[in-house]
């Protein structure tokens, strides 16, 4: 799997494009005001040119058109991940688990909201069927990233949980609860 964390436009690896960008540029827009190229030819132009720039970057850096530096992970490579252990959560993970398991009470209005489980990454299931719990992230002002993620008919018995700390771009089951 790759890494895009270091894929920005100012990778070391895209330097040796840029002076050759600019200089095609620059020429284009020496030709449009020498008067030897209409205004609908010099955007065409431009516009040509920056889709060769990024299928160049974008395959330098393995990304296909119309993409961020954002890559999604497909389902296999967000939902294997592998478990986690109870005890393995965080101190503020295993809290909330505790919660979820008493009713609450809990910190935020959204938790024990229905997850609509959009992104997929989860086993399909019926609207309604999970639900989403905050795990507190200390030195976070807002609700952060972390949640848990609890599946089942009835809210206080899930029967199945999983954890995320990357706001929904990974999870991990949650095995070995008490």
């Amino acid at each position: 799997m790759q890494n895009f964390a270091h894929c920005g436009t100012l990778a070391p690896s895209n330097f040796r494009v840029y002076p050759r960008i600019l200089r095609v540029l620059s020429g284009l827009v020496v030709l449009f005001y020498k008067g030897s190229m209409r205004k609908k030819t010099l955007r065409l132009a431009v516009l040509s040119l920056g889709l060769v720039v990024e299928l160049v970057l974008g395959s330098a850096v393995g990304l296909s058109l119309g993409t961020s530096l954002v890559q999604a992970k497909s389902i296999n490579e967000a939902f294997v991940s592998g478990p986690i252990a109870f005890q393995e959560l965080p101190k503020e993970g295993q809290e909330t688990y505790r919660l979820i398991r008493e009713g609450g009470p809990f910190r935020y209005d959204k938790d024990g909201v229905v997850f609509g489980n959009r992104e997929r990454l989860l086993p399909p299931e019926k609207r309604g069927f999970y639900r989403e719990y905050t795990v507190k992230t200390p030195g976070e002002k807002n609700r952060g990233a972390r949640r848990i993620v609890c599946g089942g008919l009835e809210p206080r018995l899930p029967k199945q949980c999983y954890y995320t700390q990357d706001h929904y771009a990974s999870f991990r089951e949650i095995v070995n609860t008490p």
